[in-house]
C-alpha cells in the first residue's frame, strides 16, 4: 500500500530554457485576477507529472516538437498564460498580457519507465531534473506563469513535468488548458472548449461583505507542540484500493453509511495524521477541504471554459484529544459539516474576506489540506500518445497538503494514490494507525 522513496539515479540532458510565445500576435492589455485567485494561499509554483509509455503507433513522432509546437498555437488562445503577474493597489494581481511566453526545456532522460519501479507513483526520483527550476524563475511577480519540461526517455515514453503559478488556475481549469494543447497536437485548429476569463465572477463586492465564518482563515497562535518541525522530511505514497475504503466504510456507524469515499478516506486520514504528529491533546487541529464550485451550483456559478481557480476552503476544528479518543463517525461528522457549507454565499464571501482583512493566508497551525483531483481528468490527457499512466501532483506539500490522484494498479484495480510529506519518526506511527485502521481495529 506504500511506496517508498526510490535509490535510483539517473543523467538528464537538458537543453537550454527557451521560451514559447503564442504562434500569432495577441492583445496586449491587463487582465485582473478574481478575489478567490488572488489569496497569500495560492502565491506559489505547484509541480505536476505525467508519465506516458511507448505508443508504436505514433513512431517517428517527436513528443518534444509536437507539445512544443501545439503550446504555441494554444498560448493563442490561452494569451494570459504567455504573460507575466503585476501587483496593484491592496496588493491586488493583475496579468499583463505581453506575450513574452512560457518557460520550455527540452530533455532527453537515461532511464526507463520500468526503472521507476512499480507503482508508478510519487515521490519520483531526480525529480529536481526532471522539472528543472531555472534560476530567476520562481517568482510570484515578473517571472513566467508556467515552466514546462519534456523529457524523452530510453523506452520511447516520455515524462512532462509542469510548474504552475497557482493564482491562475486550478487543476481543473489547468486540465482545460492542458487538454487544448492535446487537441491541438492531435491535430485540432482550436480548443473545443474556448477558454473565458470573466475573473469578475468571483470578484469582492464593493464594498465588501464578509457574510460567513471562515474557519479556514482564522488567526491562531503558533502552535504549542512542534507539529511543524525541520526534522527530516520523508516523502511516501499510499495507494488505497476499492477494499481499502470498503474496510474504512465498516467502521463507520450506519447513520453515516452513506458518505462519500472523500469523506470516508479524509476523516481517517486526519485522525491518522493527527495521532502521527503526537501534538498536545488540547491542540486545535484543522482539516481544510478544497471544494470545487464548477458542479456545485445550478444554475453554474462558473461559466463552461472557466479555468481560474473555482474552490472554496472549507475547514473543521477538533482538538487533537478528541480526534484521538472519539470513534471516526465525530470526525467524519466534523468534514461533512464543513463541506455542506460550501454555498454560493460563503465563496462570495471568501472573496469580500480577502479584500477586507489584506489577502490572508490560511490557517497554518495544526492544518491538513486535502484536495481530490480524481475527476479533474489530468490522466486523460492525450498528445497522441494516449493517456498518462500516472499524471497528478509531483509531491505532497511538505507537512500541509496531501492530492487524492486516481491512479490503476497492476492488478487493474482503480484506486487513489495519496502523497505524504511528515517528519520521519510520525512517517511509522501514520502507517501503523492506518494499517490498523485497514485492519478492522479502530483507534483507540
Amino acid at each position: 500500500m506504500a511506496s517508498s522513496p526510490s535509490s535510483l539515479v539517473f543523467k538528464v540532458h537538458r537543453r537550454e530554457p527557451e521560451l514559447i510565445k503564442p504562434a500569432k500576435p495577441t492583445p496586449h492589455e491587463f487582465k485582473l485576477l478574481s478575489d478567490i485567485d488572488d489569496q497569500e494561499g495560492l502565491r506559489f509554483h505547484i509541480p505536476l507529472i505525467q508519465l506516458y509509455r511507448h505508443n508504436p503507433s505514433v513512431q517517428g513522432k517527436d513528443p518534444v516538437k509536437v507539445i512544443r509546437e501545439a503550446i504555441a498555437k494554444t498560448l493563442v488562445f490561452y494569451y494570459p498564460f504567455a504573460g507575466r503577474l503585476r501587483e496593484g493597489h491592496n496588493r491586488k494581481l493583475m496579468v499583463e498580457c505581453t506575450g513574452e511566453g512560457i518557460l520550455f526545456i527540452e530533455a532527453d532522460a537515461d532511464v526507463t519507465l520500468e526503472q521507476f519501479g512499480d507503482p508508478l507513483q510519487p515521490p519520483f526520483p531526480c525529480l529536481e531534473e526532471l522539472l528543472f527550476d531555472v534560476p530567476g524563475s520562481s517568482g510570484v511577480l515578473n517571472c513566467p506563469l508556467l515552466l514546462i519540461q519534456v523529457s524523452r526517455l530510453k523506452c520511447g515514453g516520455f515524462l512532462f513535468a509542469l510548474r504552475l503559478n497557482h493564482t491562475m488556475s486550478d487543476g481543473q481549469g489547468l486540465v482545460q488548458f492542458m487538454a487544448a494543447v492535446a487537441e491541438i497536437a492531435r491535430g485540432a485548429n482550436a480548443p473545443s472548449v474556448p477558454p473565458v476569463w470573466e475573473r469578475h465572477v468571483l470578484s469582492a463586492t464593493d464594498p465588501p461583505r464578509v457574510t460567513c465564518r471562515h474557519r479556514a482563515y482564522e488567526e491562531v497562535a503558533g502552535s504549542t507542540s512542534s507539529i511543524l518541525t525541520q526534522d527530516h522530511l520523508v516523502h511516501r505514497s499510499f495507494f488505497f484500493s476499492p477494499s481499502d475504503i470498503t474496510a474504512l466504510r465498516r467502521l463507520v456507524p450506519p447513520h453515516l453509511s452513506h458518505c462519500s469515499s472523500f469523506e470516508i478516506l479524509t476523516a481517517c486520514l486526519w485522525i491518522c495524521r493527527t495521532i502521527a504528529l503526537q501534538p498536545d491533546p488540547n491542540e486545535e487541529m484543522r482539516i481544510i477541504c478544497l471544494v470545487n464550485a464548477r458542479e456545485k451550483f445550478n444554475p453554474p456559478l462558473l461559466p463552461r471554459g472557466y479555468y481560474g481557480n473555482g474552490f472554496g476552503l472549507l475547514a473543521a476544528v477538533a482538538t487533537a484529544g478528541e480526534l484521538s479518543r472519539k470513534p471516526i463517525g465525530y470526525a467524519l461528522e466534523l468534514v461533512r459539516k464543513a463541506k455542506a457549507d460550501m454555498i454560493e454565499e460563503y465563496l462570495r464571501s471568501t472573496a469580500s474576506l480577502m479584500v477586507s482583512k489584506g489577502r490572508p493566508l490560511f490557517t497554518v497551525p495544526g492544518t491538513f489540506i486535502v484536495s481530490d483531483l480524481r475527476r479533474a481528468g489530468l490522466e486523460k490527457v492525450d498528445f497522441g500518445w494516449g493517456n498518462a499512466i500516472y499524471a497528478g501532483t509531483a509531491k505532497a506539500i511538505p507537512e500541509l497538503a496531501s492530492f487524492y490522484i486516481p491512479f490503476t494498479n497492476k492488478k487493474g484495480e482503480d484506486g487513489i494514490v495519496v502523497p505524504f510529506c511528515l517528519p520521519s519518526p510520525a512517517v511509522e506511527r501514520f502507517y501503523k494507525e492506518l494499517e490498523d485502521m485497514l485492519k478492522g481495529q479502530l483507534v483507540s
